[in-house]
Formats: C-alpha cells, structure tokens, sequence
C-alpha cells in the first residue's frame, strides 16, 4: 500500500508549480516591500522542518544581499515576554500550519517592535498569516504524513522565489521557474546503493555547507522521524572539529556535494572520513574511497541543494518501509506542533 509520503513527495513538482502560480502576485508584492524598506537585517522565525527552510534562507540572503540573517528564539517574547527593537528589519516567519502559540507571538511582538513581517505558510488564514504585515502562502495542498515534505520544498521555494524579486535577481527568478521540472528529475533518480548501507545502520552523519547544511538537517531530522535512526547533521567543515573522531570503520556518512563554491571543501571532507574507514555516500561527484550518489546537474547553486532534498525524501520513504517503520506516523509526533 502507497504511503501519504510517497503521494506527497510524488506530488512536489505540481506542489511547486501551484505556489509559483497562485502565489507570485503574494510574492512580488512582499519583495516589493523588502526593496522599499532596504532592511540592515532580518530574522527567522521556525522551528523543526522549517527552522531548516529558514537556514537555507539564511545562506541564500546571505550570499544574495549580503545582509545577516539570524534566528530569533521564539521564547524570547512567548516565554520571557521581552520585545525586541527591530526598527529597520525584516522578521520570515515560517510555519506549515501556522498556529503553534510561541511562533506567533514573537511574530507579532516582532511586528510591534517595527519589523516588517512576513508569514510562510500553508494556511493563509491562519493566526500566524493575521498578526503579519505579508503572507505567502504555499499553496501546498493538504499534507497528510506527519514528516512535512512537499509543504518544506514550498516553504524554500517561496523564500527563494521573494529573494529573487527583492534584489531583482533575473538569474534567481529563472531557477526557481524551472524547480518543478528540476524536482520532476529529482524523483527519478536511484539512491538505492544508500538504503542498502542504512538499512542496516543504527547511526550516521549527513553533511553540507551553506544552503546545502540546511538540507542536511532536514536529512538527518526526517532519518529520526521517518527511519528510528540517530542520525546528526554537520557542517563538512564543523564535523573536522571533533565529531570526525568516532568515525570508524563502517560508520555511514551522506555527503551533500552541489556545484559550488563549497564543493571541493565537501569532496576533501568526504575522502578524508573515507580514509578513516566510513561508509561515505557523496550526491553528484566523485570522491577517493566514496560511493557516487546522482543528483540533478547544471543547476543555480542556490537551488541545487533544494532539488536534491527532493531525492532525498523519495529515498527515505523507501527506507522506513524497509526499516520496518510507517512513515506516515512516526511515534510520539502529531502533524501540528503547537509548543509556547
């Protein structure tokens, strides 16, 4: 029997063609806005699945504007009830369902403290969308499994898609354009030699830089989710900094390598724990000692990474099956989190 994940990951490039539709006028209007305020920062805030959409956000404006980008810590006014002076700023909430209290509230009270807001989410009416200045909705459809999946991919692209009007980036608007074709490709491709290794595993480390760390988080948070499998994301460069010394014989790494600036740092890191005796699986290139995992190729570095999150959750619904395991409900977790 075909899972809910399975239909909803088959389903992410008409998810994203939907949003780049019903949502470009959204879009346009709250990029307009970010050119009009020139903000000096701007601040996320998520948590889980979206946290990660929010790093990959965090790198992508980054490289893009060069302007910094940082996570506020939703307990700041939900718990503590301290505002925050954000005159100048911009505040990316990100959330599927839009109503965890704590997400909220420091949307609004970063609203009252002068941040221009702007709501992420698959519910345009939802408490998150009301107490914003914008709201892009994803046009995601309903996600039954409780492991987000199409609404995540959505939750970038829209990011991508307001990045790219904001600076006016013709290039940028051109790649978010093609991800639906680019995800179609991505469901295609065979990471099989992957499952074999972890279907027997109890732990691994997945890897990446810049937006593609953030992919790796998703990556090792949807092992735990969807697979029982402990596994940790790092940096390519972090994992150097103490996690590489228990990494023996046999312990499984996914390396997330795109065509980059950061990929030969990514290949270097995946030959050297190669080296150690891991079990190294590395997406579209070749490393000394690793195995070669496809990827979609010729891609805008900014949105390679999303792709490739693309072929990830097609390859780790199998896997949970194989592990035993219903990646539709993973134990102890409901679809919405509502956390103060």
């Amino acid at each position: 029997m075909t899972s809910h994940m399975a239909n909803e990951v088959a389903e992410i490039p008409q998810a994203l063609a939907r949003l780049l539709s019903a949502s470009g006028p959204a879009i346009a209007t709250a990029g307009a806005a970010l050119r009009a305020l020139d903000p000096g920062l701007v601040l996320t805030v998520a948590r889980g699945s979206s946290d990660h959409a929010a790093t990959y956000l965090k790198y992508a404006v980054e490289l893009t504007a060069g302007i910094p980008v940082a996570s506020v810590g939703p307990s700041v006014a939900s718990v503590y009830g301290r505002s925050l002076r954000l005159s100048g700023a911009a505040c990316i909430g990100i959330s599927q369902s839009g109503q965890s209290p704590d997400i909220v509230e420091m949307m609004r009270s970063a609203g009252a403290g002068g941040a221009l807001t702007i709501a992420v989410t698959n519910f345009a009416g939802s408490p998150m969308a009301r107490v914003s200045s914008h709201c892009l909705p994803l046009a995601a459809g309903a996600e039954q499994s409780v492991a987000a999946t199409k609404t995540f991919i959505c939750s970038v692209a829209a990011g991508l898609a307001l990045l790219a009007e904001w600076q006016d980036d013709p290039a940028l608007r051109a790649a978010v354009a093609a991800l639906p074709e680019a995800a179609a490709q991505a469901l295609t491709l065979d990471w099989s030699p992957l499952s074999a290794r972890l279907s027997r595993a109890s732990q691994a480390y997945v890897l990446g830089r810049g937006p593609a760390f953030a992919i790796a988080c998703e990556a090792a948070l949807k092992l735990k989710e969807t697979c029982g499998l402990h596994a940790e994301a790092y940096s390519a460069a972090e994992v150097l900094h103490g996690p590489s010394a228990i990494v023996q014989s046999g312990f499984p790494v996914l390396a997330l390598a795109v065509e980059d600036a950061a990929q030969p740092g990514v290949i270097q890191t995946a030959e050297r724990l190669a080296a150690q005796g891991a079990d190294v699986f590395l997406t579209g290139a070749a490393a000394k000692g690793a195995t070669t995992l496809p990827a979609v190729t010729g891609l805008h570095p900014l949105v390679a990474p999303l792709v490739q999150a693309v072929a990830f959750y097609a390859f780790v619904e199998t896997l949970a099956r194989r592990r035993g395991f219903d990646p539709d409900a993973p134990p102890h977790l409901r679809k919405v989190t509502e956390t103060v």
